[in-house]
């Protein structure tokens, strides 16, 4: 009972902020065009970078833990691949999403709320080293004519070389700036899933069948590599549990938006994502049981 009543205090509040996205959604049909261009451009860079420049962010201490992130995103792509031939669907459209997780605007309130302060920047620095993946590797396996370039040198990625670059030389703004940079950035989190809430609401009966495979490989190709990291790599407590969250997260939004661009199926990879991300009630409770122990 202890157990699911932790549980409970991680995922209750974030489904509940989803839920009245997906009611609001359904009464005002919002466009959220604008709203995504400053998340993106503004709260989330922000964010990246307030959380990996923070004092009791130490670089140094996550090590292993990155490592099996991005052993985990390796990983997962290739069984993804293997799972794609044999299912018969283009590899370019199920390994990207398959591969990477809905870290952001689900991974990290939910790393919020179950590690604490004192753990969100692990969190935020396996969010960066997925975007790193996903904005490079990832977006060469939707298209071969994607422009990595254009991508690398976008807001969130230069706050997370800016980040990464203050964690390693302690250089960072005046506090009374710093403060200010971080209330703006930790608004992302509760409107991120919201907006979730409300792309739902697009969601139809006729999506679901495919939408499915995507949907279900996701978080349990994602949870069998990352307990076999987390074991290949002998993580314990708090780094395990990470590694494990991290593997149970549905697909990563940001995949439809590449697969837009670039015409790679992107009615399918939209129901593998939103399809996704409503199964995420039954997997997270799972990688957040694996992982709290």
């Amino acid at each position: 009972m202890e157990l699911l009543a932790r549980i409970a205090q991680v995922i209750v509040p974030v489904f509940l902020i989803v839920a009245l996205g997906f009611l609001y959604g359904r009464r005002a049909r919002p466009d959220l065009g604008a709203f995504n261009r400053i998340v993106l451009d503004v709260l989330s860079p922000l964010l990246v970078y307030t959380a990996l420049a923070g004092k009791d962010f130490h670089l140094g201490d996550y090590g292993p833990l990155l490592l099996g992130g991005a052993l985990l995103i390796l990983g997962s792509g290739a069984i993804a691949w293997a799972v794609a031939r044999g299912a018969h669907t283009q590899p370019r459209t199920l390994v990207p999403v398959v591969m990477f997780t809905n870290c952001g605007n689900m991974g990290l309130p939910l790393a919020l709320l179950a590690f604490g302060q004192q753990g969100f920047g692990a969190a935020v620095a396996l969010f960066s080293i997925s975007n790193l993946l996903h904005f490079s590797l990832g977006a060469r396996i939707t298209s071969a004519h994607a422009r990595t370039r254009d991508l690398l040198l976008s807001p969130l990625m230069l706050a997370s070389a800016l980040g990464f670059a203050s964690a390693a030389s302690g250089v960072r703004p005046p506090d009374m700036l710093f403060t200010g940079m971080k209330m703006l950035g930790e608004a992302m989190l509760p409107l991120m899933l919201f907006s979730l809430g409300v792309r739902l609401t697009v969601l139809k009966r006729a999506d679901v069948p495919r939408g499915l495979l995507g949907a279900f490989a996701r978080p349990l190709i994602g949870l069998s590599v990352a307990l076999a990291i987390a074991a290949l790599l002998g993580l314990e407590g708090t780094a395990r549990a990470q590694l494990l969250l991290f593997g149970a997260l549905p697909p990563a939004a940001m995949q439809f938006l590449l697969a837009e661009r670039y015409q790679q199926e992107p009615e399918r990879v939209a129901a593998m994502i939103l399809l996704g991300n409503a199964l995420a009630v039954l997997f997270v409770p799972v990688g957040l049981a694996l992982g709290i122990r």
